[in-house]
């Protein structure tokens, strides 16, 4: 049975997560996660400390896919533009690599993970730690990047079957 490797990355400019997984058949086991930390300053240079470090993450754990969450932040238009920023650079560093990439919205990545789109941040933590068996639970970017890998994965399932008469709907088939 082939496997796929999937890297899960939660976008952010002061830290951005990321998660590896592996889907063997219907089975999902752990990689590795962590956060790629640009500090504060210059964007520019945080812009850089976010490409070089998944950049890395990449060449140590080669992945095969990359699913990234799209950002909607509607409050301040400045952190909105720097966010686009960071995730804009985190695509960059997958598609540097040659790998394809997917792009799940958080209520999206909250379905597949938890079962609804609106849960809290400490619901996709303890699912995820579930989901991977982990001793306990991972860091709050850490948890978003790997339920995005595991919605990629799940999704990866759906793709696989029928989807005629269906549709989505606020990230959900209806």
């Amino acid at each position: 049975m082939s496997s796929l490797r999937i890297l899960g990355i939660d976008p952010g400019l002061r830290v951005t997560g990321f998660g590896v997984i592996e889907k063997a058949g219907s089975r999902l086991s752990y990689v590795t996660s962590g956060c790629v930390r640009s500090g504060a300053g210059d964007l520019a240079v945080r812009l850089k400390a976010i490409l070089e470090g998944l950049a890395q993450v990449i060449v140590a754990n080669r992945p095969q896919e990359v699913a990234i969450e799209k950002v909607f932040v509607n409050i301040n238009a400045q952190s909105t533009l720097a966010l686009g920023q960071a995730r804009g650079t985190a695509i960059c560093a997958a598609v540097l690599a040659g790998l394809p990439v997917a792009e799940y919205t958080a209520l999206q990545v909250k379905q597949s993970v938890v079962g609804k789109g609106h849960a809290g941040k400490g619901q996709v933590q303890h699912m995820v730690r579930r989901l991977l068996a982990l001793p306990g639970d991972p860091s709050p970017d850490a948890a978003d990047a790997l339920a995005c890998a595991i919605c990629n994965a799940h999704g990866a399932v759906l793709g696989n079957l029928s989807m005629r008469g269906l549709r989505m709907k606020r990230g959900r088939l209806v």
